[in-house]
């Protein structure tokens, strides 16, 4: 399984993923599921993949491909139309794989997240989906995930503000997320990729992974557990009187 989020704010974006991937308990590998594709001073994204690793791997070479030779990606004038070749891709290696997926009763799954700015409009982020559209995030709603959302997404839905929230916070924030879900579900695990881009930065300069045993991911695990069990202490005590039993 996988797990990737990216966080939107007025001063840029951050995003994130594990490196985890798996066939079953006794397949358990390492991958990266975070790609960027830059052009300084004119254009930069990242892109983040969950699904099936043949298909995201498929639709990753085709983008780099174009990129390479520059088309594509290296070549759409806004956000959306990045976005939208992204979605021709998936389309494509759609209509080489599917009806081999399909008929062997796979789900035809991938999943891309783009976030980064073209020079020139304002920085923001995509989700497309296997059928290759588009959905934007949003300042109500300034965040997408994709992969094992579940576990990470109460903490982004109490937190994150577009206006309000700093790239510093979101780094918490996305930090965090990815740690519950970790904690949550065996098939998500380390490193973690983060990447933190800059408004108008038009390059991605701030990157790191965070290893299982980094000092920095290890502190937070420990500080955030410490201060939740606090707050439970700290809370109200709820009152709840005897009465009678239950007619079972």
């Amino acid at each position: 399984m996988t797990y990737c989020v990216a966080i939107m704010t007025r001063d840029g974006l951050v995003l994130a993923s594990d490196s985890r991937t798996n066939a079953g308990y006794d397949q358990v590998n390492t991958c990266r599921k975070m790609h960027l594709f830059v052009k300084p001073g004119e254009r930069a994204f990242v892109i983040l993949t969950s699904g099936n690793l043949s298909l995201s791997q498929s639709v990753l070479t085709l983008l780099r491909k174009d990129f390479d030779q520059g088309v594509g990606l290296a070549a759409a004038p806004t956000l959306y139309d990045a976005a939208r070749v992204v979605g021709e891709q998936i389309r494509a290696v759609a209509a080489l794989d599917r009806p081999a997926f399909e008929r062997d009763e796979y789900r035809f799954n991938v999943h891309c997240i783009l976030g980064g700015q073209v020079k020139g409009e304002e920085h923001g982020l995509y989700l497309l989906y296997p059928q290759g559209n588009p959905l934007r995030a949003t300042p109500d709603s300034p965040f997408l995930q994709t992969g094992e959302t579940k576990y990470g997404r109460p903490i982004l839905d109490r937190g994150i503000r577009y206006n309000e929230s700093t790239l510093d916070e979101a780094i918490k924030y996305a930090l965090l997320s990815l740690d519950s879900t970790i904690r949550s579900n065996v098939t998500v695990g380390p490193p973690i990729d983060i990447a933190v881009y800059d408004k108008d930065e038009l390059n991605v300069t701030r990157r790191r992974r965070l290893d299982e045993n980094d000092p920095e991911l290890l502190a937070m695990h420990a500080k955030w557990e410490q201060a939740l069990r606090r707050a439970v202490v700290e809370m109200p005590s709820v009152t709840i009187a005897a009465s009678e039993p239950y007619p079972y």
